[in-house]
């Protein structure tokens, strides 16, 4: 059957009899329904049981598990809500809104401090016809009530964002995330080999609204030397460490996040240094997505397929592997900032190094808000060992007027202290401009490589952002930054302090600009993109980076979208310059298969390939490239699967007369509840996820925003594609569900704190479809609209009127109940061995057997 078109046939002889067949009586309340059976298609006599029926939106008494939803955003998944007369008005029964419940509409303040309630035996209740255009609508065929609310009423929202007391905390469990490459070199000069594992992750535990984390790093590389040689040697190096431990947790209230433990500095007036201590600091993801900053943004080409490596002060942050070309990487945290430093290193063995500058859009807040970052602490090293006596810092920034801000803050300790005072102006068509100083003093030993005794020094700072939407284009972020001689970081002064001989100053910087700027020519198909930064020392030579992309996309006959690019590249690192241009022409040929031709040339560097892309699926694509270089033939191959368990990234390279490399690659994780877990993709380590769980039924496709997760031989599957603080909308893909499976709530919501685990039950009825004709003892058959349920309390079928009903997910043996006047009347067993013709009609005697309790 195809699915797209399928329709609920438990509910068909129903929906045709009561929608053709029934008449509205006057003599009725408002909205009751009387019913002229002798139109429906039943024999004359036939018991029926139509009740729920008689009146729209009515609701039998009694408590009911139900999905709630405000407007079209689902606040609760299961809630147990009592239904009990108004003003005992048996005719109309209203649910009870408990303060609870109420508290999650995210109702203004001021409409919270008016609302009025009624008091019962289990609690209060809200009143109804207190607010104008507010009304509740019961689906109990969806298991769903909705509470219309007119949005004067709401806090503000967002088609995508709810208010803070919509936000889930998650469950208690247990999260491990992995990234782990695998890099080897084969020489074909017989000069060495070299073989290479890194990995990075994440340990950690959620209890209630806290995280609790602990990030590690490792790294074993074997070289052999000279293998042909007698005196042939190996060298092993092993390296294991934790490089933090911390937690967390998220302050609603004041819209921040509280952290312990060791970390970096957070802030948008500071430079970054390690320490352990406290902070508190206000969290724009929190924020609706039109008001969040940027997160940073690294790009770069590799001539070969490679691995990139992304570090703060010592801290891998990224790591992943990337096929030959131009690679951009838009997936870092958002809280990460300050200079970031880039490793790229090829499978023929050379490495590039560079620095990026994460420096952050200009720091503005809205009227009447004040933004805040907290910090105390000791500094500490890479071996965490502390170093210094206790710092504290501050900053905050605050909205003066619609369109102005003042900021400033200080850092500071026993021998050290900076302040810092800017202002930043909204000027709306014109753009976002800020303007800071910022003015430092510390007390240097005698011989420091920075000076001697009491030194101080100022730093300048001008920041510029802008959209240009009129011309498609968007001016990210430019700056420029002007340091004396005298000035010092925090992170400087610890350098100075430090008893370490062997130690060299790394740099003092000066001046500073950076540009990064994205525009789109619609009319001529072209895109162009520049990252630009030149860094000035006080006690080095100058630096330059950049990468500027042009591309084209263009039709030639029946070839559509073809695309022509050139990358040009600068990196100045260590007294080391490495510049580059990468040439690429992309001519699709179907709908999932490309060719290709890439040129790359760096210096005397330079090659040309041909290559072929083919997407087989969802899960999986490759890539492959023949050429010609310096040194002759060349040829790689990248391959990458998605799987349930892990992304899989596979290359290999091959030199003509010079080597062959290769390299394997793994990110994944897992996660462990009282709920149950399952093995799962990754995305940001430690970060939030989502276990969906559809009680025992295996290979259930399910998914957000990303390729579907199916579900584990336990029912279970996580999905790590969740944003914080965002309304994640959840599916089941219908689709792709196995042939006897059936959905019974196929979409679901959360809005997840940070480093939550969220929780999702989504009914699916899995088993065969029958036909059959229930009898009970004294030869009679149930009313004409009694509902057929599994042990699960899942409606699997409504009788017709001689006693028919089409069964959906049931299995042999299994024991199911037949309800009408809204209670249990008696069983049905299905039989030990169903018979191959499940459409043939099932005879079924109805039994009273002791009632099934859901499990």
């Amino acid at each position: 059957m195809n699915r797209s078109s399928s329709f609920r046939l438990d509910t068909l002889p129903l929906f045709i009899s009561l929608a053709l067949f029934c008449a509205h009586n006057n003599s009725y309340a408002e909205d009751a329904i009387q019913f002229n059976t002798q139109f429906l298609d039943v024999k004359e006599g036939t018991k029926l049981d139509l009740s729920r029926f008689s009146r729209k939106g009515y609701v039998m008494p009694g408590k009911y598990a139900l999905q709630v939803m405000v407007n079209q955003s689902q606040i609760t998944q299961e809630s147990v809500i009592t239904y009990a007369p108004e003003n005992n008005d048996n005719d109309n029964n209203v649910p009870c809104l408990s303060p609870e419940l109420v508290a999650k509409f995210g109702l203004r303040a001021n409409i919270v401090e008016k609302l009025q309630w009624v008091k019962d035996k289990d609690g209060a209740c809200l009143q109804s016809h207190q607010l104008e255009g507010f009304e509740t609508q019961t689906g109990l065929g969806q298991s769903t009530l909705t509470v219309v609310i007119p949005q004067a009423y709401l806090e503000y929202t967002d088609k995508d964002w709810d208010p803070p007391s919509r936000w889930d905390e998650g469950i208690s469990g247990l999260v491990f995330d992995y990234n782990v490459n695998n890099q080897w070199r084969h020489s074909a000069h017989h000069d060495g080999d070299q073989y290479d594992v890194s990995g990075n992750g994440t340990l950690g535990a959620n209890l209630g609204a806290w995280r609790f984390r602990a990030d590690w790093q490792a790294d074993y590389r074997h070289q052999n030397e000279d293998s042909d040689s007698q005196n042939a040697s190996s060298q092993t190096e092993r390296d294991w460490d934790w490089s933090r431990y911390y937690a967390y947790r998220a302050i609603p209230s004041l819209g921040a996040q509280l952290k312990f433990g060791e970390d970096a500095l957070t802030s948008d007036i500071f430079d970054s240094f390690n320490y352990v201590g406290g902070s508190l600091v206000t969290d724009d993801q929190m924020l609706p997505p039109n008001l969040r900053g940027y997160a940073p943004d690294i790009s770069g080409v590799a001539r070969t397929n490679a691995k990139v490596t992304i570090t703060q002060q010592g801290r891998v942050i990224h790591e992943a592997q990337v096929p030959a070309g131009p690679f951009r990487i838009q997936d870092l945290n958002e809280a990460v900032s300050g200079d970031l430093h880039v490793r790229i290193e090829e499978q023929n063995g050379q490495v590039q190094e560079y620095d990026v500058s994460t420096a952050s859009i200009p720091y503005l807040t809205r009227p009447g808000q004040v933004r805040y970052k907290m910090a105390l602490g000791r500094p500490q090293d890479w071996d965490h060992h502390v170093q210094g006596s206790v710092f504290a810092s501050g900053e905050a920034s605050w909205g003066i007027t619609n369109g102005w801000s003042l900021y400033g803050g200080g850092i500071g300790e026993s021998d050290y202290q900076a302040l810092a005072l800017g202002i930043g102006r909204d000027m709306a068509v014109l753009g976002a401009l800020s303007f800071d100083l910022t003015h430092s003093r510390a007390v240097l030993p005698q011989g420091s490589e920075y000076g001697d005794g009491s030194i101080q020094g100022n730093s300048f700072r001008a920041s510029y952002a802008k959209d240009f939407d009129d011309m498609d284009s968007r001016l990210t972020f430019a700056g420029y930054r002007f340091s004396e001689e005298n000035y010092m970081t925090m992170d400087e002064y610890l350098d100075a302090q430090s008893r370490d001989d062997d130690r060299v100053r790394s740099g003092h910087d000066k001046e500073m600009y950076t540009l990064t700027y994205s525009q789109n020519f619609t009319d001529a198909n072209i895109n162009a993109y520049v990252n630009f930064t030149h860094r000035t020392y006080w006690n080095r030579s100058d630096e330059d980076s950049y990468n500027l992309t042009i591309s084209h996309f263009f039709n030639l006959g029946d070839v559509r979208n073809i695309s022509l690019s050139i990358n040009g590249y600068r990196n100045e690192y260590d007294h080391e310059t490495d510049d580059g241009v990468f040439l690429s022409l992309s001519v699709p040929w179907g709908n999932d298969r490309t060719l290709s031709y890439n040129g790359s040339y760096s210096g005397d560097d330079n090659t040309h390939q041909v290559g072929y892309y083919e997407r087989l699926d969802d899960r999986n694509n490759y890539q492959i490239n023949v050429g010609h270089g310096n040194d002759g033939a060349t040829m790689d191959g990248y391959y990458r699967h998605t799987a349930n368990f892990a992304d899989i990234d596979a290359s290999m390279n091959y030199q003509e007369g010079e080597y062959v490399s290769g390299g394997l690659s793994l990110q994944g994780g897992a996660t462990l509840t009282a709920q149950g877990g399952a093995l799962h993709r990754s995305g940001i380590t430690g970060g939030t996820r989502l276990l969906v769980d559809v009680g025992d039924d295996a290979d259930i496709p399910v998914g957000g925003y990303d390729t579907p997760a199916y579900t584990n031989v336990f029912g279970k599957a996580v999905l790590t594609d969740i944003n914080d603080y965002y309304r994640n909308q959840v599916r089941i893909d219908l689709t792709q569900l196995p042939e006897n499976a059936e959905a019974i709530h196929s979409v679901t919501q959360a809005t997840l704190t940070e480093g939550a685990i969220g929780y999702r039950h989504m009914e699916v009825i899995s088993g065969e479809k029958a036909m059959a004709v229930i009898r009970m003892s004294d030869g009679e058959y149930p009313p004409f609209g009694a509902e057929v349920r599994n042990e699960q309390q899942q409606q699997v079928g409504i009788v017709d009127g001689d006693g028919s009903v089409y069964l959906i997910g049931v299995n042999a043996g299994q024991i199911l109940q037949v309800l009408w006047d809204e209670k249990p009347q008696c069983s049905i067993t299905l039989p030990q061995a169903l018979p191959k013709d499940l459409y043939g009609g099932l005879l079924l005697p109805c039994q009273d057997v002791p009632q099934l309790s859901a499990r």
